[in-house]
């Protein structure tokens, strides 16, 4: 074999994965926002999610990617592991969907397919078709990479070495061993399936019934992308690339006793139903998959408490009130783009829960005029303004990322939340100081002027309270309509907080210093309102999009 058809199979190769990367990452960026709502909505139960995941992984070409998927999604607590078994399930038998397509041999279609995708995106300004045009693209470039493969193996066959090697791997431990290692290098078992079958249409190995076991062997290398993601992960996220794991390693124990002990009928059966030895490979190993699935989902939850066995224990906890910590987000928390908006929305609603906490602290201070409980205020406002900053340059970095376009369209509310949110706490904070001013003063509040500002307190945390409901939950016409009037009735209340104000200092109840102070506060927590409304407004406009 010389060096040109090494060249050959190398490039072939660096085109497959490259067509691959093309149209996962288009699907992903096309309809990331969209797939992820299937797997949130579809998943209730196993068996739905099993045909979520074959359905997932059908479409995006790649069962790591899906499998890595699930780990970020058990990760952010959006699936329990149970759910993500049957999703998982239903990944390993979605992915023998690219060999079956490479079996056909569509390779004389691939620079049409190719060129199709291009003109989609040279002629279009729109992102979504644009991605669409980089999956057309991808497929084409994917069945370049093939016949560009294929023509190197047609010469492969006059080399000697190769050919008395390949003829001399007999053994079923060692083909499993070979399988597992191409795939854990490639970081996929599409393209270790793929090359297998393309062996076996040049006719390459002297016992086609070898390629059993290689498969196998790629079912428990296709497990490390999922492994390797959740490293960074939570407990959970650890246990769900174990359940892929598991999963494989069993249904590759059974199959392989079942090959050793029944090898002749099941290779009969193969090539009864197989036009030729590629056919052969393609059929195997969705046939493999698809018992493997019948044989071991009744065992699914037993898989998942194995799963605890292995990695036992407790992930220590952010708190809700630890400070200078991040619970959802950080380098310590498995990132993915599909998942990434999904964190950060839950990272600033801690944000915003502690920001009203503190506003009701600092509110209280006011009139209990407790030093402690004022440097408590100052305290979280310090933590505050610690998650504006890490949320704010997280935000910056997912965006540089490869994120679905309605997510990334919608990004940009979510700088805006953040920084209304952190004026909230600024409010708080200025509150704090005003019932220091008050102590040091010795200034006093009349029952009257308490009662006022309890009543308007009360308008506004019941619009923070709609306002944290949004950020997790959704914005819609109807509640922004509730929300404005809402705030309507805080303006109007803080105008009659004014009037009252004024009418107290000209009748002598109250003395211009303690007035000052009343009369800041019913002005800031006017403004509170404002930014209660503007967060929900925001979300609301971000969801429109998505």
């Amino acid at each position: 074999m010389g060096l040109k058809e090494i060249l050959s199979l190398a490039g072939g190769l660096g085109l497959f994965l490259l067509g691959m990367t093309l149209m996962s990452e288009g699907i992903e960026k096309a309809a990331g926002a969209k797939l992820r709502g299937i797997l949130e909505m579809f998943t209730t139960n196993r068996f739905k999610g099993m045909l979520v995941g074959i359905l997932f992984t059908a479409i995006m070409q790649s069962s790591s990617a899906c499998t890595t998927l699930v780990v970020s999604f058990v990760n952010s607590g959006l699936m329990s592991l149970f759910q993500a078994a049957g999703v998982i399930f239903g990944a390993n038998i979605g992915t023998t969907i690219t060999s079956q397509l490479v079996s056909f041999n569509l390779s004389e279609y691939a620079p049409l397919i190719l060129l199709t995708g291009v003109i989609m995106a040279m002629a279009s300004k729109n992102q979504k078709v644009e991605k669409i045009a980089d999956v057309i693209a991808g497929f084409g470039v994917l069945f370049l990479g093939i016949s560009t493969m294929s023509s190197g193996m047609a010469s492969i066959k006059e080399s000697e070495t190769v050919v008395n090697t390949l003829a001399g791997l007999t053994n079923p431990l060692l083909a499993v061993l070979t399988g597992l290692i191409i795939t854990a290098v490639v970081q996929s078992s599409s393209v270790t399936v793929s090359l297998t079958l393309l062996m076996a249409q040049q006719g390459l190995f002297k016992d086609v019934n070898i390629c059993l076991f290689i498969i196998l062997g790629c079912n428990i290398g296709a497990c490390t992308t999922a492994l390797l993601a959740s490293m960074a992960g939570k407990k959970d996220a650890k246990r769900a690339a174990f359940i892929h794991l598991l999963f494989n390693v069993i249904g590759t124990v059974l199959m392989f006793f079942v090959f050793l002990v029944a090898m002749n009928p099941v290779s009969e059966f193969l090539h009864s139903i197989s036009a030729d030895d590629g056919r052969f490979v393609a059929n195997a190993h969705t046939i493999i998959k698809i018992v493997q699935v019948i044989v071991l989902f009744p065992f699914s939850d037993l898989i998942v408490k194995l799963t605890y066995i292995f990695i036992p224990g407790k992930d220590q906890k952010v708190g809700y009130l630890d400070t200078f910590q991040l619970k959802f987000i950080g380098e310590k928390v498995l990132f993915n783009p599909s998942t990434a908006v999904v964190d950060g929305l839950k990272e600033l609603e801690r944000m915003a829960s502690l920001a009203n906490d503190n506003l009701n602290r600092a509110m209280n201070a006011l009139i209990t005029q407790d030093e402690e409980e004022i440097e408590a205020v100052h305290e979280m406002e310090k933590n505050i303004d610690f998650l504006n900053h890490s949320i704010t340059s997280y935000f910056i970095k997912i965006n540089q990322s490869t994120l679905p376009i309605e997510d990334l369209q919608g990004l940009g509310a979510l700088f805006h939340v953040a920084n209304d949110i952190e004026r909230i706490g600024d409010h708080a904070d200025n509150i704090a100081n005003m019932a220091a001013r008050r102590k040091d003063m010795g200034t006093g509040f009349s029952p009257a002027a308490q009662k006022e500002l309890a009543d308007m307190m009360e308008l506004v945390n019941a619009l923070l309270e709609r306002s944290l409901k949004v950020i997790l939950g959704s914005g819609s016409d109807e509640i922004m309509k509730e929300m404005n009037s809402m705030e309507n009735k805080v303006d109007e209340k803080e105008r009659e907080l004014q009037q009252n104000h004024i009418d107290r200092l000209t009748r002598g109840e109250c003395t211009p210093e303690a007035g000052m102070i009343f009369s800041d506060v019913a002005a800031a927590l006017e403004r509170v309102a404002d930014h209660a409304v503007n967060i929900a407004s925001y979300i609301t406009k971000r969801d429109a999009i998505v």
